[in-house]
């Protein structure tokens, strides 16, 4: 029996959440670093816990203009007091529905970054163990924030349902053809055989191992829903498990 998470970047303002929570085990909410505020943190805690979907920071760089797509160059310190405001600020508002984090997951240019860069990966690392050490963290397959985490966090290895890959496990740059994929049928092809087959087909087609916990859609993916919708049907047909 396969059995993997579905999560969904969430609270950036495209305002669906109440039609993805259904479909998801869990989600990542914009902590203000790139997008969302305060009433939509509420709105989309409230949401998760109908659906008992579990509840994750989504922290990025304090970069409101970029979306949180553009590497900034700041001062490790002042990274982590960053990263730890976002990260609280969620926390405080599930501690105040009697409800907690579960999870951490970087956004954008940060989660990118992190994944080749030992200093970025360890001022996220070391942010999380100052708040809460029992926190797990998302992260990318092979990369050097999973290797910092091992023995301090627990990590879940993601992958991402709706973007293409290089042969390096690097997304293919958004700016890039065919970096995106929002067809839901070529979604489920994309994603099947990294649940099954811990096999992941790259943008040039070659095959390489893959191994995740949880897969991620887009909540800014135009057919996100009808993915997230075609996703769960298609677990539900081949016996894989959401969790």
């Amino acid at each position: 029996m396969f059995q993997i998470d579905i999560n969904s970047d969430v609270g950036e303002g495209v305002g669906i959440e109440a039609l993805l929570m259904p479909y998801l085990s869990s989600c990542n909410i914009a902590c203000g670093g790139h997008a969302g505020d305060l009433e939509t943190i509420e709105k989309v805690i409230a949401l998760a816990m109908k659906h008992h979907v579990k509840i994750g920071a989504h922290p990025s760089y304090p970069d409101r203009a970029n979306f949180g797509r553009k590497v900034l160059t700041i001062d490790a310190s002042d990274l982590k007091l960053s990263l730890k405001e976002q990260i609280l600020r969620v926390s405080a508002f599930a501690k105040a529905q009697q409800t907690s984090l579960h999870h951490v997951k970087p956004h954008g240019a940060l989660y990118n970054k992190a994944a080749a860069d030992a200093v970025t990966a360890k001022a996220i690392i070391e942010t999380i163990e100052e708040i809460d050490d029992r926190l797990c963290l998302f992260v990318p397959y092979n990369s050097v924030i999973a290797d910092l985490a091992k023995g301090r966090l627990r990590t879940m290895v993601e992958g991402f349902a709706d973007r293409n890959y290089n042969e390096d496990y690097s997304l293919v740059s958004r700016s890039e053809k065919d970096a995106l994929l929002t067809d839901p049928e070529k979604v489920w092809k994309h994603i099947l055989p990294m649940i099954t087959e811990h096999k992941l087909r790259t943008i040039t087609g070659k095959e390489v191992s893959f191994q995740i916990d949880t897969l991620c859609v887009h909540g800014d993916t135009i057919s996100a829903i009808e993915i997230v919708q075609h996703v769960h049907s298609q677990c539900v047909r081949h016996e894989i498990s959401m969790v």
